[in-house]
């Protein structure tokens, strides 16, 4: 697997990326650590060298598998992402949500992106991860409370210091993006998109294009959901936050099952899973530098590894449009 440049740094990832919020356990209903590093392992040895990870999935837990994965293989090998601007540790900032490590005491978590609260943040997810730099750092989502220039001028400094090596946002829009392009070069957006959820495509994407910053778009599976494995029958574990948001309630989950069945022919002549194929056309969009996939076993890790062992001819591609036009989901949500 090639691995692609992010942006105008001088980053390079792989086009597959291995998200690992749901080996965090929480919101995923739990985690075993085990088949996460067999995951992370299955996906490297196929060519996911890069890790995008933050302390918020599972209060560090994620941070801390990673981590183990990292002195398994090396740390020259791989490229990890990880975030800041979420802590429960500093009540500062605005309240967002409570939160726990698998097995642990509940805990408050706050936006918060003032150059105190990142200082604190780097330093422990360097030790999380053991590791003494960061290749992309990235505010994991807008700081009401903080002027974003303010973050950015912290995040220079890391750069200067040799902490991280290029600079990240993640769910900011672009009015956001311009004000931190102000202060520092950014070299990557993280944004939510799939083929039922194409919001960015109204600005933050051809923004983005415009001005050379790489896209990495998160659950292009939309959490499963474009698996095709999310039948009506599906049973979800318990903590598991999936049923509760838009697309996995009803009309939406039919809707998109029913879409699914009509590309399904593609991913046949291809010999391809679904999963596959949905990978394959989200990293083949204009400006998609990678797309973010979680895995949580290695025979998962491997298959979103060889999603891109295959191409898709524009006759494929505007039959999976043409039948996407027809899904009646609200991406503004």
């Amino acid at each position: 697997m090639d691995k692609v440049q992010l942006g105008k740094s001088d980053l390079e990832i792989s086009p597959i990326v291995f998200g690992a919020w749901a080996i965090g356990g929480w919101m995923w209903g739990g985690t075993d650590d085990k088949l996460a590093l067999e995951a992370m392992k299955a996906g490297y040895d196929l060519g996911v060298t890069s890790i995008d990870t933050a302390p918020i999935y599972g209060l560090g837990h994620s941070e801390k598998v990673v981590g183990k994965f990292i002195k398994e293989v090396g740390r020259e090998n791989v490229e990890i992402l990880t975030k800041y601007g979420w802590n429960w540790k500093m009540d500062k900032g605005e309240y967002v949500m409570d939160g726990a490590e698998p097995g642990g005491p509940s805990q408050k978590v706050y936006s918060y992106a003032g150059k105190d609260g990142i200082r604190m943040e780097v330093e422990d997810s360097l030790r999380r991860l053991g590791i003494d730099y960061i290749d992309l750092y990235q505010i994991h989502r807008p700081d009401a409370t903080t002027p974003i220039e303010e973050t950015m001028e912290e995040m220079e400094k890391l750069k200067k210091e040799g902490k991280i090596r290029a600079v990240g946002v993640s769910n900011h829009n672009v009015a956001l993006m311009k004000k931190a392009m102000a202060v520092t070069e950014l070299a990557s957006t993280q944004s939510p998109y799939s083929m039922v959820y194409r919001k960015i495509e109204k600005d933050i994407l051809p923004f983005s294009i415009e001005n050379n910053i790489g896209i990495l778009a998160y659950s292009p599976l939309q959490r499963g959901l474009l698996t095709g494995k999310i039948t009506a029958d599906y049973e979800f574990g318990e903590g598991d936050h999936r049923p509760r948001t838009k697309f996995f309630k009803e009309p939406n989950r039919s809707r998109t099952n029913q879409f699914l069945q009509l590309i399904k022919p593609i991913a046949e002549d291809h010999g391809v899973t679904l999963a596959q194929l949905v990978i394959n056309w989200t990293v083949q969009r204009d400006g998609i530098t990678a797309a973010l996939v979680g895995a949580r076993n290695a025979k998962q890790a491997e298959e979103n590894a060889k999603s891109l062992s295959f191409e898709l001819s524009n006759e494929e591609v505007n039959e999976i449009n043409s039948q996407l036009e027809k899904v009646v989901i609200d991406h503004d949500v």
